[in-house]
């Protein structure tokens, strides 16, 4: 039987300004009880995919076997839905959070142009991300015309049950009610989601469903398609077994497992990411299988998106690699409503690599039309 956890709100408050166009940086925390080495969320959980199957290397065949037996009837803890209070008047956008379906609060932060925009983008972070992930993309689109919203995924940042995972369907949820408060308060406006990683494979699984959000574009930045099928056996049967027995451990991968492992080229911005107290940086084992999961239905559905969908990818993107994409590329086939791009300079954090610039106009291109060429040049992934 699955584990269900019910997680209220936090109390504290937040630290950083909703509105205003942003500059680079700026209402960001530096201070940090402890100083860590150049890095992001992505690698360290990339490490700790391959970690996961460590405690149990020195198991007997015979004990492992009986204790799977056990596993079985066992699953990951996933939170449900709040309650809401008797006050509850429904979903609403709040100076800074969006209140959802079920009185969840998710801390928001938006970028805004001078004027109504003409498009505007909801923006969904990578995992054990947070909502300012899209700071230096929010105050670029903002100067053009384009406003962004970007909030805590539920479980993340300062979400309710942060760390603990909220499940495929809880976090699609969130999207489409998301997506219809913004489409209320811009009616005239192309209306677009745009997901980083993890953010991405929620936007897969949400507009591949039979209940997709009222949105016009889909932009799909370095999707997670990691899933089950494109994992080792080792990886399966470790993490698998893992998320049973210590679901609950919060595992952070040493140093030296991820000190090759790079998520982009920009270090300044790793260097923010490593400092900020709103990451995540030890993940649950459980929260690890949850993740499996929502990649690998992004890998199988990503030419099921019922919107018009542009997929962008690094050449040097070491977290979601090749294969995984092939994979996911393969299923897809000749997708009517997907096109994707290809930048030999790119790492995996297209939207704060060095040569984000040349994403950002690319993304801009697609909104006003996703037929048009894209300015950067960037050709189709190559055929695998």
């Amino acid at each position: 039987m699955m584990k269900i956890l019910n997680v209220q709100p936090l109390s504290h408050g937040e630290r950083e300004g909703p509105d205003a166009k942003r500059r680079e940086g700026e209402g960001v925390r530096w201070n940090r009880p402890r100083r860590r080495n150049p890095s992001s969320p992505a690698r360290r959980i990339f490490a700790a995919l391959k970690c996961a199957g460590s405690p149990f290397s020195r198991w007997e065949k015979g004990a492992a076997f009986g204790l799977l037996l056990l596993l079985a009837a066992c699953a990951p803890t996933v939170q449900q839905p709040l309650t809401p209070s008797p006050t509850f008047t429904g979903p609403a956008i709040e100076a800074d959070a969006f209140v959802v379906q079920d009185g969840a609060r998710l801390p928001m932060l938006r970028w805004l142009p001078e004027g109504e925009p003409w498009a505007v983008v909801v923006a969904l972070h990578g995992m054990n991300d947070h909502k300012a992930s899209f700071h230096l993309a929010g105050a670029h689109w903002a100067e053009r015309g384009v406003a962004t919203y970007a909030d805590d995924q539920r479980g993340f940042g300062r979400a309710p049950g942060r760390g603990v995972w909220a499940g495929q369907d809880l976090m699609t949820e969130d999207l489409r009610t998301v997506v219809a408060l913004v489409r209320a308060r811009h009616p005239d406006a192309v209306i677009a989601v745009a997901g980083e990683s993890m953010g991405g494979a929620v936007a897969v699984a949400a507009f591949a469903s039979d209940r997709p959000p009222v949105a016009d574009r889909v932009v799909l930045l370095a999707p997670a398609v990691w899933g089950w099928s494109s994992q080792p056996l080792s990886y399966r049967a470790s993490l698998w077994a893992a998320a049973r027995l210590m679901g609950s451990t919060a595992l952070e991968p040493p140093d030296w497992a991820v000190r090759d492992i790079r998520a982009s080229d920009n270090l300044v911005e790793l260097l923010r990411m490593g400092r900020d107290p709103d990451m995540i940086f030890a993940t649950r084992f459980d929260t690890l299988s949850g993740l499996v999961d929502l990649m690998e239905t992004a890998s199988r559905d990503l030419g099921a998106t019922r919107a018009p969908t542009a997929l962008f990818y690094g050449a040097n993107d070491q977290i979601i690699e090749a294969d995984p994409m092939a994979l996911a590329l393969e299923r897809a086939g000749d997708a009517p409503n997907l096109r994707t791009a290809f930048y030999e300079n790119g790492w995996h954090l297209l939207n704060r690599d060095r040569q984000a610039l040349a994403v950002y106009g690319d993304v801009e291109t697609f909104l006003r039309d996703p037929a048009a060429s894209f300015p950067s040049g960037a050709p189709p992934l190559p055929a695998e």
